[in-house]
Parts: C-alpha cells; structure tokens; sequence
C-alpha cells in the first residue's frame, strides 16, 4: 500500500495519483511543437525555431506568452487546433517503463487521474486500451491555467482530501496547480521543464526515474 507522506501532511496514506500526459507518461515534445508551429502559422504568431526549443525549457507559461505575443483570448482557439493537429498524427510513445508503472501502482491499491490540457481522446490514443484501463479518473482539457480546478474536481469525485493525493507532471504550473489545490507536489526530471527549474520550484518531490515512482508508494 502507499506510503505515509512526508511530514506536514498529517500522516494520511497517499491513494490517488493524477498524472499528467504530455512529457510526464508520453514523450510528446516533437508531436507538439509541430502542433504549436502550425498554430503559429494559422493565429499569426511566433513560430519556435529549432535553436531555440531547448533554451525555452527555462521559462514558464506566461512568460512563453508574452514572449511569443500570444493574448489569453486566443488561448481556448488556439489550444484547440493543437489538439486538433495532435489528434491527426501518430500517437506520441509512452516514456519506458510507463505502462509497468501505472499497472504496479494500480495492483497496490493507488487510483490513477489523468489530468491534461491535452484531450480525452488524444490521452487515451497515447496510452493505448490496456494502459487507459488503470486510470480511475479523466479530467482532460483543462485550460493552461486551469489543472487546479480539475484536481479540486477529481478529489470530489474520489472522495479523498487533498492531503491523500499527489499530482506528478513535468512543468512550472503543475506545481503550482497542486499547490493551490493543496496536493502533494510531485515532478519528473524527463518531461519540458529542466530539472533544475523545478527543483528550483520546490516540489515535496523530483523523480529521477520513472521507476522511482512506484517505490514512492512502496509498490
């Protein structure tokens, strides 16, 4: 069974894990970059060049933004053709392991969410029939900002309190979106976000591995 969580977290059991898709169990970097140049294209805004989509690893959502002068208004139009154009070219792989992970987690008694930006559809093409299978919980196109509200509307479907649950992602406002719901805040040192830049952010927890992960609940 999970383990206890660590201290300040009043001793409760973890026994919900919301995970994220895109570069936490799929490595989708290059599917959505191409996605968000042919929305650059189609909004008229900033395409990233090749040289530079690593540096941008650094930066957070809001400064990506005003960087590539993208006003909030477009952001439901524009989040809309990147799934469209996700959902019309092969699945991106799951990260090594992933699959292994999430079946290990399960048969140890931890529910699986699955809360993305990204959609329903295009989350359970990536995870394939058998993996989607795990997940207890979908809460899938949530607005940039918006993983807060969808971890706030897992936990009343589960019935857990916040200090039951870990989210687990790869980016800056993951972190933050579990620490406004009042989640454990778990990160992964594979996905978009460098692993120095979410140490930075102090999650309760970087994983270095995906078979980190199972461990952490003693599974």
């Amino acid at each position: 069974m999970p383990r206890d969580l660590m201290p300040g977290q009043e001793g409760r059991p973890l026994r919900l894990a919301l995970f994220d898709l895109d570069g936490t169990l799929a490595d989708s970097r290059g599917v959505m970059l191409e996605a968000f140049n042919s929305a650059a294209r189609h909004f008229g805004f900033r395409m990233v060049a090749a040289e530079e989509a690593e540096a941008l690893r650094d930066r957070d959502a809001r400064t990506l933004l005003r960087l590539f002068g993208i006003p909030m208004w477009k952001l439901p139009r524009i989040a809309a053709h990147i799934k469209a154009i996700a959902g019309t070219v092969p699945p991106p792989p799951l990260f090594p392991g992933v699959d292994a992970m999430l079946a290990r987690l399960r048969q140890a008694g931890v529910e699986l969410a699955l809360v993305s930006s990204n959609s329903e559809a295009n989350a359970r093409r990536a995870l394939g029939a058998e993996v989607a299978a795990c997940i207890s919980y979908w809460a899938c196109d949530a607005s940039l900002f918006g993983k807060a509200g969808r971890f706030r509307q897992v936990l009343r479907r589960s019935g857990l309190l916040p200090g039951q649950a870990i989210s687990i992602g790869d980016e800056l406002r993951d972190i933050a979106a579990a620490r406004s719901a009042g989640l454990v805040a778990g990160a992964v040192a594979w996905g978009y976000a460098q692993p120095a830049t979410l140490q930075a952010a102090g999650p309760d927890i970087l994983f270095a591995s995906v078979a980190e992960i199972p461990a952490f609940f003693g599974a």
